[in-house]
C-alpha cells in the first residue's frame, strides 16, 4: 500500500504510514474501548501478531472475525480439535497451532473472569482505577514495549490460566484498547484523547 500522503500535513506516529495502519491510528488506536467482544478480539489478534507485524494482523482481521465466529467467547470456547484442524487449513489467518489453541484456552478464561467480575471490562480497567493513562512521550524511542502495569496484569491473566499474554502482548494490548494512551505529544490524536493537560505517566 502507498504511504499517505497526508502525514506531511497531520502530525501522526511515525508507524502510522500505510493506509491500513493510517485508518487504525486514527479511528481506533488509544481510544479507551469497554466493549467486551472487542476487548477480546484486540486479546487474541495481539497474541497471534507476536513475531509478526501488526499491519499483517489488521490485514487478515476480517478474516478472523470470520473464522473465529466474530470473536464470540462462548462459542469458541466450545471448539474442538475438529475446529482446530479446519481454523489450521484456514490460509486467511496466522496458521500457528499454539496460537489457535490459545485462543480457545483464552475464550474459557475469559468467560471465567466474566463469571468473577461481570464483565472483562470491568476486570480490566479496576488496574487504571477506571482512568486512561495518558503518557507523554515525544519521541518514538520513549515509547517502552512493557511497563510495570503491563507486568501486573500479565502475571494476573497467567494466573487464571491465559496464553499468550507476556508483558510485552500485554502492553500492546493496552495501548490498543486505549487503557494506556502512547500517542506522542506532537501527534494530533494525543490532544483529542487526553485533552490540553494531559496526565503524567504512571
Amino acid at each position: 500500500m502507498p504511504e499517505d500522503p497526508t502525514n506531511a500535513v497531520v502530525k501522526r506516529c511515525g508507524w502510522a504510514r500505510r493506509a491500513l495502519d493510517v485508518a487504525y491510528h486514527d479511528e481506533e488506536w488509544g481510544v479507551p474501548l469497554h466493549d467486551d467482544t472487542r476487548l477480546f478480539e484486540l486479546l487474541i489478534l495481539e497474541g497471534a501478531q507476536a513475531g509478526l507485524s501488526w499491519t499483517t494482523i489488521l490485514a487478515k482481521r476480517e478474516n478472523y472475525r470470520a473464522a473465529f465466529d466474530g470473536f464470540d467467547a462462548v462459542r469458541i470456547a466450545r471448539y474442538r480439535t475438529a475446529r482446530v484442524e479446519r481454523l489450521m487449513a484456514n490460509a486467511g489467518i496466522v496458521r500457528n497451532r499454539l496460537k489457535i489453541e490459545a485462543a480457545i484456552t483464552n475464550a474459557r478464561a475469559f468467560l471465567a473472569v466474566r463469571e468473577t467480575y461481570g464483565t472483562f471490562d470491568r476486570y480490566l480497567w479496576q488496574f487504571v482505577e477506571g482512568k486512561p493513562v495518558h503518557n507523554r512521550w515525544r519521541i518514538p524511542s520513549q515509547v517502552p514495549a512493557r511497563s510495570a502495569l503491563s507486568d501486573r496484569i500479565s502475571q494476573d491473566l497467567s494466573r487464571r490460566g491465559f496464553k499468550f499474554v507476556g508483558s510485552t502482548i500485554i502492553y500492546a494490548f493496552l495501548q490498543a484498547a486505549g487503557v494506556v494512551n502512547d500517542h506522542l505529544l506532537s501527534c494530533f490524536r494525543y490532544t483529542q484523547l487526553a485533552g490540553p493537560g494531559g496526565s503524567a505517566p504512571r
